[in-house]
C-alpha cells in the first residue's frame, strides 16, 4: 500500500491523503511493433472499493483534489520502486490541479529525476477548468514533460477542446476503435482523426485494443502507439 505521512506536504493534505487505502498497477503502452514500451499508465486501485466508487465518493464530496495530489506522489513513489525506465502516464482530473505549494513539494521530492519521464493524462471528466489546464502546461512543460488527453471521443474530450489544449498526445476512446477490422465507417473516422492530429504535431493512442485484427488494421492506419488487453493487461 502506497503511504503519504512522509511527504513535505502540510498537516491538513497529510491527514486527508492518511485516509486513502490505495496501491498502483501499471499498463504499458506500446510502440507500434506492440512490444517496445513507451511508457507505462498509473492506475489507481484502492483496496477497500473500486476507482469509480472511490472517484465519485470523493466527487459527491467536492475532494477530488485530495486524489489529484495522491495520483502524482503516490503513482511516482510506485513507479520509482518497480525501477522503470521509460516515461510514466499520470491521470489528472481536467476540474483540478495541485496548488503551487503541492507541485513546488512535488519538483523538490522527486527532483531532475522526472524531468524528461511523465506524461500529464486529461481525464475526460467531471469537467474542464481552462485556468487549471493553463497552469498544468506551465508546470509540466518547465520540466520537459509531456501532456496528453484521454479518452479521445467520449466524455468531454471532443475536437474542439482538444485544438484548445493543444496536447503532445491524444488517446482515442475503445468506442471509436472496437471492431474496426470490419467497420470501414470507424476506418475512414480514425483516418480523418489521425490526419487532424498528425497536423497538429500530435501523438495518436489507440486504448482497449482487445483483438489483434484490432491492432493489425490500426496499425496500419498509421497510429502511433497502442494499448490494450490484447497487448497487456494492468499489473
Amino acid at each position: 500500500m502506497i503511504y503519504f505521512d512522509h511527504l513535505p506536504l502540510d498537516k491538513e493534505i497529510l491527514e486527508a491523503l492518511g485516509q486513502l487505502s490505495i496501491n498502483y498497477a501499471f499498463q504499458p503502452i506500446f510502440q507500434v511493433d506492440g512490444e517496445t514500451v513507451y511508457a507505462w499508465e498509473a492506475l489507481m486501485r484502492p483496496t477497500d472499493m473500486t476507482v469509480t466508487e472511490l472517484i465519485w465518493k470523493y466527487a459527491k464530496d467536492d475532494k477530488l483534489h485530495i486524489l489529484e495530489v495522491a495520483t502524482f506522489f503516490g503513482a511516482m513513489q510506485e513507479y520509482f520502486l518497480r525501477g522503470f525506465a521509460q516515461r510514466v502516464s499520470i491521470n489528472s482530473f481536467p476540474s483540478d490541479c495541485m496548488e503551487p505549494e503541492e507541485a513546488d513539494a512535488f519538483w523538490e521530492y522527486f527532483g531532475e529525476e522526472i524531468r524528461g519521464r511523465m506524461i500529464i493524462e486529461s481525464l475526460e471528466y467531471p469537467y474542464f477548468s481552462p485556468e487549471h489546464w493553463k497552469e498544468k502546461c506551465r508546470s509540466v512543460k518547465a520540466m520537459d514533460n509531456l501532456l496528453s488527453a484521454d479518452d479521445f471521443g467520449s466524455g468531454i474530450n471532443n475536437l474542439e477542446l482538444i485544438r484548445f489544449m493543444m496536447p503532445d498526445i491524444v488517446k482515442l476512446d475503445r468506442e471509436l476503435i472496437s471492431g474496426i477490422d470490419h467497420i470501414e465507417e470507424k476506418q475512414e473516422n480514425v483516418k480523418n482523426l489521425l490526419q487532424e492530429f498528425h497536423s497538429m504535431g500530435m501523438l495518436v493512442v489507440a486504448e482497449g485494443i482487445e483483438e489483434k485484427e484490432e491492432f493489425d488494421c490500426l496499425a496500419g492506419l498509421g497510429i502511433d502507439l497502442f494499448q490494450g488487453f490484447y497487448l497487456a493487461r494492468p499489473s
